[in-house]
């Protein structure tokens, strides 16, 4: 197989993958971000979720449709604005499911899981009924099309680029967001002992009710970002759920590192494994690998205490 090329080419072949590697590990870590907040803090199982994230999809695609129709001068700049519109436009939604039925199901895991389930069935049927069945794709501005060039054999994409600095970005701002504000100390309270959070005066339901439209929003983002790498239809959230839950229960479920630190493990291992083998067979290993992982440690990579 590898006869051939020569040591350059196949270094620049590994180099390639590994680029690769790195966008997926982005995209894992803008779709995982959300639901790991959601997860961790409240426990509830978000079987919605991909439906957030292909919300933040459709508003860059009509974004996109209104500034090359009505404002083509300002055409380079819509992606920024349409991000900022895909965060509110989820959040707000998940705020809104939060208020109607989430909080009428915590401490009951398997009906929020039910109740989600059923709610991304409603919202693909919604997006089938005023979007269209048909997938449709954003068009990119000229400055994120194209290439790189690192050396004489080895390019990278724009977009990809701007993929990891956009994950990178988000990242370091829900940190922040997480341990260095006060809405982040009460999060974080509520997650350790949400009956003496609440005793102390933290409107525990507030904190809960935020925390669902961040974790939505970032999904939103997350939308955006995946216009880049595919086209957007009713349907196309499914395709990355079972990736994300695996992310965000591989990391453990409340560590925001851990989520960080499992995308790139498996991003980088089914990159890795799709250069000898096919898409398919590289994910079912990577599945495979991960499963005995839980099994040996249910917890997840990273665990935080936890008071009961």
């Amino acid at each position: 197989m590898f006869a051939d090329y020569s040591l350059a080419e196949l270094g620049s072949i590994f180099v390639m993958q590994g680029f690769a590697g790195l966008i997926l590990f982005s995209v894992f870590v803008l779709m995982a971000l959300g639901l790991a907040i959601i997860f961790g803090q409240m426990g509830v199982i978000n079987m919605a979720h991909g439906e957030f994230m292909i919300l933040g999809a459709y508003v860059t695609y009509f974004t996109s449709q209104f500034f090359l129709n009505y404002i083509p001068s300002l055409f380079g700049a819509y992606f920024f604005l349409a991000m900022i519109l895909a965060f509110f436009a989820a959040g707000a939604l998940g705020m809104a499911v939060e208020w109607l039925m989430i909080r009428r199901l915590y401490k009951r895991p398997l009906d929020t899981l039910l109740a989600t389930w059923g709610l991304s069935l409603i919202l693909q049927q919604l997006y089938r009924t005023v979007f269209g069945p048909r997938e449709v794709g954003v068009e990119l501005p000229n400055w994120m099309m194209g290439s790189l060039p690192v050396s004489e054999m080895v390019e990278v994409q724009i977009n990809g680029l701007f993929v990891m600095a956009l994950t990178i970005a988000i990242t370091v701002a829900v940190a922040l967001l997480m341990y260095k504000s006060s809405w982040g100390k009460q999060v974080r309270a509520v997650v350790q002992n949400r009956v003496m959070a609440g005793a102390v005066g933290i409107d525990t339901e507030k904190v809960d009710r935020y925390t669902f439209g961040l974790g939505c929003g970032i999904a939103g983002v997350a939308g955006s970002a995946f216009t880049m790498i595919g086209s957007t239809g009713p349907t196309s959230g499914q395709l990355y759920i079972v990736d994300t839950f695996l992310v965000v229960v591989f990391g453990g479920a409340q560590s925001l590192l851990g989520t960080i630190a499992s995308a790139f493990t498996i991003s980088q291992a089914q990159s890795t494994m799709e250069f000898f083998l096919s898409g398919s067979m590289a994910k079912v290993l990577t599945l495979l690998g991960v499963v005995i992982i839980l099994m040996l440690r249910p917890q997840g990579l990273f665990v935080i205490k936890v008071r009961r």
